[in-house]
């Protein structure tokens, strides 16, 4: 039985801290998208649809959330150049995301 103060199924993609009026764009992939002021990469991209974040590097298997708190490490994605997980980072007004590029990794 989950107590009252536990986090709801329904809320667990959307920072409860978001702004609910202000909305900000950015850009994933070259793709404009609007997320809640306060709200993570990750779940903004998953609450516009977009479930792929990236390929995994020996495979080239479809990458994306998963543990949504940083020890996966799933959700890499480049952020303005840098490498850093959508579900740790916040999106700003003009941000620039990128899908981590693919490199197939030989045994």
């Amino acid at each position: 039985m989950l107590s009252s103060n536990a986090v709801q199924p329904e809320n667990v993609m959307r920072n409860e801290i978001a702004d609910q009026a202000a909305t900000v764009e950015f850009f994933f992939d070259e793709r404009k998208f609007t997320a809640r002021a306060g709200e993570c990469v990750a779940a903004a991209l998953f609450a516009a649809g977009v479930k792929t974040l990236r390929k995994s590097p020996r495979l080239l298997q479809p990458r994306g959330m998963f543990c949504l708190m940083g020890s996966c490490q799933e959700c890499l994605v480049m952020v303005n150049g840098e490498r850093l997980l959508a579900c740790r980072t916040t999106v700003t007004a003009a941000l620039r995301v990128r899908s981590v590029p693919e490199v197939y990794v030989h045994d």
